[in-house]
């Protein structure tokens, strides 16, 4: 096969379908007593290839974070039934057929879990990972958030139809002042803001120095906090009535929840987590007030992100446990208009058929599915009428990959299979 008359994306995996096991090791970071510089961590690098491979499952080594519990009782039991999925294929969005496993090493997985019910069908570790490393999720948080906010939602200790600023006087003039808080939920907010996460004069990458992912150069070090960051946020147009994917909106939703409910999101999410049977604590990168990172800073086990999407799949209910509401799980599958998700061709290219409700991705076209998706390739995909519940975690170099369309694809087909 000629590689140059191939699109890039058939190239890349042919390129590394063609590298040594050698080329996909991760080199030998953070060994040594010092650690030798060209081998060294750090908070400037810890997001970029190749210290992200180290980086993104030891986050709480470099900077401050926050623990949600996983309680006091003995881990949860799953079963395993292992299937063959290695080399089910799916049609990639270059025209191939690619096998999962050809995806997986492609698209730099390092932990890759299909489970159905309590059963683990498929688990793979790539890279180091091992199973008790806990590994960021990035915008896999919104989605946590999310299903929080709609459980207040739900207790009646949230209004969805209130602006922002009934709750936090403080965003008086920013630009979520008026926006409701439905329309926080479903990124509807009307704000100057561009998500171009390499552009470092970008107000996501100012977010990213607010929170504290990265050292703020000196001409953005204003901000000391997300608390102070989000009122500086300035309104563009009106609000309503389209998708605008803003993480800054998930911080102000975070916000607007923890003033409703006088709760920090870290508790409201150990409140959930502390009853899944987790194998270890999760944790929220602080921001340099201490202040959970709710738009993106959430890490944990490979097994115990399958354990919060099987609660989800079930209808919000544990061993017998109400943990969540009905209600709650229904109004986020419920999904949102397509119409308004698809005018936004970026997103709609990336998952075609879905829309927006609560910080999930909803396959509108697909039996009840819902998705959460982070940069650098994490996922989060739950299949409700199958119980099939999906988790990768990735250290893709970049923060979005022409490897990501496919990604959805993949988790669609290993549902559909299952369900079968």
């Amino acid at each position: 096969m000629n590689q140059n008359n191939l699109p890039l994306l058939a190239r890349l995996y042919v390129e590394a379908n063609g590298s040594s096991a050698d080329e996909r090791v991760a080199p030998l970071l953070m060994q040594g007593f010092p650690v030798a510089p060209e081998r060294r961590v750090t908070w400037s690098n810890w997001m970029r290839p190749p210290f992200s491979r180290w980086g993104f499952r030891h986050l709480a080594r470099l900077r401050p974070s926050i623990d949600v519990q996983a309680g006091a009782g003995t881990s949860s039991v799953l079963k395993e039934a292992p299937l063959a999925l290695d080399e089910l294929h799916f049609d990639s969005e270059c025209g191939l057929g690619v096998s999962v496993i050809d995806h997986l090493v492609a698209s730099h997985t390092d932990a890759f879990l299909v489970m159905q019910g309590d059963t683990v069908l498929f688990e793979r570790y790539f890279n180091g990972q091992q199973r008790r490393d806990r590994h960021i999720m990035f915008s896999v948080t919104k989605s946590l958030i999310g299903t929080l906010g709609e459980q207040l939602v739900s207790e009646g200790i949230l209004d969805p139809a209130l602006p922002a600023v009934h709750y936090v006087p403080e965003m008086a003039g920013s630009a979520f002042a008026d926006a409701t808080v439905r329309q926080l939920f479903d990124m509807a907010v009307g704000i100057d803001y561009s998500e171009v996460y390499d552009d470092p004069n970008s107000e996501s990458s100012q977010y990213g120095y607010a929170c504290g992912f990265q050292p703020a150069p000196p001409q953005y070090a204003q901000f000391e906090s997300l608390y102070q960051y989000l009122p500086s946020l300035r309104k563009s147009g009106i609000h309503g009535g389209f998708f605008h994917y803003v993480t800054a909106t998930t911080e102000a939703l975070a916000w607007v929840m923890e003033r409703a409910c006088g709760k920090s999101c870290d508790q409201l999410l150990q409140e959930i987590w502390s009853q899944l049977g987790c194998e270890r604590d999760g944790y929220f990168m602080a921001d340099p007030w201490g202040r959970s990172v709710a738009g993106a800073g959430f890490s944990a086990t490979l097994r115990d992100m399958a354990r919060f999407g099987r609660l989800l799949a079930n209808d919000g209910c544990q061993d017998g446990r109400q943990l969540l509401s009905k209600e709650t799980i229904a109004r986020i599958v419920a999904g949102s208009d397509p119409a308004i998700y698809a005018a936004n061709p970026e997103f709609s290219q990336w998952t075609p058929g879905a829309s927006y409700r609560s910080q999930w991705y909803v396959f509108n076209d697909y039996s009840q599915a819902i998705m959460a998706g982070g940069i650098h390739g994490q996922y989060l995909f739950v299949d409700k009428p199958s119980g099939v519940v999906i988790v990768k975690q990735s250290s893709l170099p970049e923060a979005v990959t022409p490897f990501d369309a496919d990604s959805v694809r993949m988790l669609r087909a290993i549902a559909s299979h299952l369900g079968r």
